[in-house]
């Protein structure tokens, strides 16, 4: 269907997002990302035997982590209701060295920030300051590779 000039009025597909992180380890940022949001670390044996087995994969493409066949430079954590963005964390030669340009906030309610950032330290994370505008608190933190996160 088309309006008058030619242009489609048929809906557009709008395309999905997942968030890609840069880290050393991506099954530990993984599992900590995981924890973190309540999330899954996706299970991606299936595949990755069928792409070995196809070909289209080699034995160096992969690795054993706790019995369970991984790819060896990336991992994925999802939401399991399906709502939130997927986490994809992939292995990168450098190490971080300046602050990200994005970062996951996240939003737990002003009367639950403190517990949360003591949770979130008992999983790896760190505190690296706080910031306060008007009313609204948040915590600056940083993943276990120094990737920066706020709670508010």
């Amino acid at each position: 269907m088309s309006d008058e000039e030619g242009a489609s009025t048929a809906p557009r597909a709008v395309p999905g997002v997942q968030v890609v992180i840069d880290c050393a380890d991506p099954h530990a940022q993984a599992e900590f990302w995981a924890a973190a949001l309540g999330y899954e670390v996706e299970d991606v044996e299936p595949l990755a035997r069928r792409m070995l087995e196809a070909g289209y994969a080699t034995d160096a493409d992969v690795l054993e982590r706790g019995g369970v066949l991984v790819w060896r430079d990336a991992a994925a954590a999802r939401d399991p209701g399906g709502m939130r963005p997927r986490l994809y964390l992939q292995r990168v030669p450098e190490p971080k060295s300046v602050k990200n340009r994005v970062h996951l906030d996240l939003h737990v309610g002003p009367e639950r920030v403190d517990a949360e950032v003591s949770r979130l330290e008992a999983l790896g994370a760190a505190r690296a300051g706080e910031g306060r505008q008007g009313p609204q608190r948040w915590v600056v933190m940083t993943d276990p590779e120094g990737n920066e996160l706020c709670v508010s």
